[in-house]
């Protein structure tokens, strides 16, 4: 039964991996569920409910700060907040209207259109597509390293508790 719980709980956080890289799922709160199911259900004693406290340390910081600093560098870059959320609706829309890369694609659309509109050109808009596509990449790649520290947490816990 534990080496079950091991297995189940290492391939959720896969998926909860590839939920962050391909954002269908959500990736981190996957792989934290995957770390709270096998410490409800595993026995091993106390060390899995500390396992369960560093998972959940990570899963929490890898959220405030995906969300803070991109969100610091694009009000830094002037990039207003409306664009953004234009951004996200068609990325939204994107996603049922072309599969697998429909969200990014609708995404860049989106905060590109919006920043044409706004600069009144298409040239002005270009700085604040690139701007708000690096700050999105950096918000993945926090959760994306938030996630493999879930992952060596729960390996460690798995291996030693």
């Amino acid at each position: 039964m534990q080496v079950l719980l091991v297995v189940l709980g290492s391939i959720a956080i896969v998926v909860g991996i590839v939920g962050i890289i391909v954002p269908v799922l959500p990736g981190l709160v996957l792989c934290w569920l995957s770390v709270l199911g096998w410490a409800i259900f595993a026995d091993a004693g106390w060390g899995k409910w500390l396992v369960l406290g560093i998972a959940t340390v990570w899963a929490v910081l890898g959220t405030v700060v995906k969300f803070t600093w991109p969100g610091k560098q694009l009000k830094e870059s002037g990039v207003p907040t409306t664009t953004i959320l234009v951004g996200v609706v068609l990325g939204i829309v994107g996603m049922f209207v072309i599969p697998v890369v429909g969200l990014f694609v609708g995404f860049i659309l989106g905060v590109f259109l919006a920043e044409a509109q706004r600069a009144k050109s298409f040239s002005g808009a270009w700085p604040s597509t690139v701007a708000a596509l690096k700050a999105t990449g950096l918000s993945m790649l926090i959760e994306l390293m938030a996630a493999f520290a879930i992952a060596l947490t729960f390996t460690a816990g798995a291996l030693f508790a």
